[in-house]
């Protein structure tokens, strides 16, 4: 009995002490993930174990996004999980965002940020791979940018794949910041908009990022009427739907604004304390942390500098050995229809040689019966003297047969001179012929020769990719032992691999720029939005978001107070 009521209580004490969970979705750029979580913990347990999950460290960029009411929310780090306005339902689904933005993606970022970019999509271009149509299911331009120009799907993708095969061999790390600097030179990167009042009651629009505030008109949401850098701003607070803001100089008096919503208040002030805490930051001396960060991202960039110089290295003797394979190849084919050649013209030397041979010994027979018939004619005219013809008559018929057939000898004789000389030539073509067969079964028997030289070349040389030793000896070499001989030689190859860098970024916006000209022409400019038009006024008077806040800065806080009170 004793043993029972000690077993139900060891077995109650377990039970209280398992923790209770709750299952949460994460949803990423790219996938979704689920977690089992504690109902004690916290927002920073939650975000933490994201964080590692995605192997992320510049984690003060990101946060995790929720929808309540119509309304986005921040999951805050002190606070609980279940504290929050979330759906009660699992799984509780969270979303992972940036939720500040860098104010120089190439200056402030440490660590590679994966971006479900078209580079990392569809890797490195190749042109046996990415043949025409494979765009033909992707979304890769907004629909409202397609509309705007008269272009087909097939245009964009000519255009996008020319692009495309443009860019080949660049690394991903330099895709991604590329792509991270367009966007960041964008009017509306970053910015944070807020329906607000002033106290004069006229309806404006709050821009947070990581500048500053700014002031913009309900209808132009590119140019701020006016700016607040956070290094004038000595502190922000909230009283119901009203806010305050204290000017870092203390003889300016306060300013003040209305928002709609309490819970947009919450994330107002969210946004605000995070962009002016991330703004100082940037500038005093870099933490600790920050400072290994840094340390070993140079190491990382160092080994990924020479890991892409031994690719690259293995790619020229690859393309090397390729090309001396299809150079052998080609050889091979010339070698074999040259012994083709060769073939057939043996064979009609030695059909050439059969014919004169018969000729020659049809003429030397033919020469035999000319010479015999020669021999008897002579012999004929030899009869004809020796008989005796007495009569005058019979003489003189007797002198005309002599005569003729003195003729017929004479003539039979230059027939068989001239068969006798036909018969030699004959003889010459005959020996001549034969020489040629000779020379084309030398030949033959050379390029027969040289087929088995190159079939046995052209195996070796197939396998140069995967076998060749020098590979070995260089994967060999791939551990790093960074001495400060080392260092300086990498810091002069990060460098120069900067200088090139800075090349090919120029060179990038370059070829945006001609991009741009090159379609402009067929922009349908009934359809751009009022977006799209104050966007092209900037961009013809030469008006970026950088010295548009620059200017507006140069105003003294207190001109600019009483502006926006005014407004």
């Amino acid at each position: 009995m004793a043993g029972a009521i000690a077993s139900r209580m060891s077995f109650s004490s377990l039970k209280r002490k398992q923790p209770k969970t709750f299952t949460v979705r994460i949803a990423t750029m790219d996938a979704e993930m689920e977690f089992s979580c504690e109902v004690k913990w916290k927002g920073k347990d939650l975000f933490d174990l994201v964080c590692r999950t995605l192997g992320l460290r510049e984690t003060w960029f990101f946060g995790l996004q929720y929808t309540i009411k119509d309304t986005v929310a921040w999951l805050k780090m002190d606070k609980k999980v279940l504290d929050h306005d979330v759906p009660t339902e699992e799984p509780v689904t969270f979303h992972f965002l940036a939720k500040f933005y860098p104010e120089n993606a190439e200056e402030e970022l440490v660590q590679e940020i994966t971006q479900h970019l078209f580079f990392l999509q569809y890797g490195d271009y190749d042109p046996n791979v990415h043949k025409r149509g494979f765009l033909a299911q992707e979304e890769l331009l907004p629909k409202r940018v397609i509309n705007l120009y008269q272009m087909t799907p097939e245009m964009w993708e000519e255009r996008i794949t020319a692009w495309y095969a443009e860019h080949r061999g660049r690394a991903r790390d330099e895709a991604e910041m590329e792509y991270l600097k367009i966007a960041q030179d964008l009017e509306m990167y970053g910015v944070n908009y807020f329906a607000i009042r002033n106290k004069k009651g006229t309806e404006l629009l709050l821009g947070v990022d990581a500048l500053g505030l700014h002031i913009y008109d309900p209808d132009n949401r590119l140019t701020p009427k006016i700016s607040f850098p956070w290094n004038e701003i000595r502190n922000i607070s909230y009283s119901d739907k009203e806010f305050t803001i204290k000017p870092l100089d203390k003889k300016i008096d306060v300013f003040k604004f209305n928002s709609s919503k309490l819970r947009v208040n919450k994330l107002i002030l969210q946004l605000c304390i995070g962009n002016h805490d991330l703004f100082m930051r940037r500038r005093k001396a870099d933490s600790l942390e920050v400072q290994q960060m840094k340390a070993q991202a140079r190491e990382e960039k160092a080994r990924k500098q020479m890991e892409r110089q031994r690719l690259a290295r293995e790619k020229q003797m690859r393309e090397e050995a390729e090309r001396t394979r299809d150079e052998l190849e080609r050889r091979l084919m010339q070698l074999k229809e040259e012994a083709t050649m060769a073939n057939e013209a043996l064979m009609r030397s030695e059909e050439t040689a059969d014919l004169l041979a018969e000729k020659a010994q049809i003429t030397e027979e033919e020469a035999k019966l000319l010479a015999q018939k020669a021999a008897e004619a002579e012999q004929e005219m030899q009869r004809i003297k020796a008989t005796a013809i007495r009569t005058e008559e019979e003489k003189r018929l007797m002198e005309q047969k002599v005569l003729e057939a003195e003729m017929l000898a004479l003539k039979m004789a230059e027939e068989s001179e001239r068969r006798a000389k036909e018969a030699d030539q004959l003889k010459q073509d005959l020996q001549e012929a034969r020489e040629s067969e000779r020379r084309a079964k030398q030949k033959l028997l050379e390029i027969t020769s040289k087929s088995s030289y190159t079939q046995s070349m052209n195996s070796s040389t197939t396998a140069l990719p995967t076998d060749l030793p020098s590979f070995n000896l260089i994967s060999e070499s791939l551990s790093f032992d960074f001495k400060d001989t080392d260092m300086k030689r990498l810091s002069m190859e990060i460098e120069k691999e900067k200088v090139e860098y800075m090349e090919k970024s120029k060179h990038l916006q370059e070829q945006l720029n001609e991009l741009k000209t090159e379609i402009e022409a067929l922009k349908l400019k009934e359809r751009e939005t009022a977006l799209d038009i104050l966007h092209n006024e900037n961009a013809s008077r030469g008006t970026s978001k950088h010295n548009t806040i620059k200017k507006l800065t140069l105003q003294s806080t207190k001109s600019r107070v009483a502006f926006f009170e005014e407004l």
